[in-house]
């Protein structure tokens, strides 16, 4: 009885972890297609889509490092820009310092392949957004 109780809760405590992985790979595989959005897309959810990765890189990130410093110096950064940009304002220097900031991240922090392909793809849209920010509606 014993073991036929042991053999039944191994399986379903194999079926659990196996469903929750493909469930995050999913969750992942949906992540990368939202990435690979048209262009038209992306005009209207730049920043929040710099900052939904941010914030999803700074959950996978050990709290009270220098990692996490980088991470949440930048989002401050980038809800100052937002913030300017939705009284239709452009600041360059903002801007600038939100492109350095995820520029740091990705040189210093310790993330994902995936994750860091995510954010090398938001920092080229921030720099194209520098060099061409009347097309863009932030």
């Amino acid at each position: 009885m014993k073991h036929s109780l042991f053999i039944k809760s191994t399986v379903v405590t194999g079926l659990l972890l196996f469903g929750y992985n493909a469930f995050a790979q999913d969750r992942d595989e949906d992540r990368y297609h939202q990435a690979n959005r048209d262009e038209g897309w992306w005009r209207g959810h730049l920043f929040q889509r710099v900052r939904e990765d941010l914030d999803h890189i700074e959950g996978a990130t050990p709290t009270i490092s220098t990692d996490e410093f980088r991470l949440a110096a930048t989002k401050h950064d980038l809800n100052e820009l937002q913030g300017k940009m939705d009284s239709h304002r452009y600041d360059q220097p903002a801007l600038d310092r939100v492109i350095g900031g995820v520029e740091k991240v990705l040189t210093n922090n310790k993330m994902s392949e995936r994750d860091r392909e995510l954010l090398t793809g938001d920092l080229r849209r921030l720099r194209e957004f520098r060099e061409h920010h009347d097309g863009f509606n932030g």
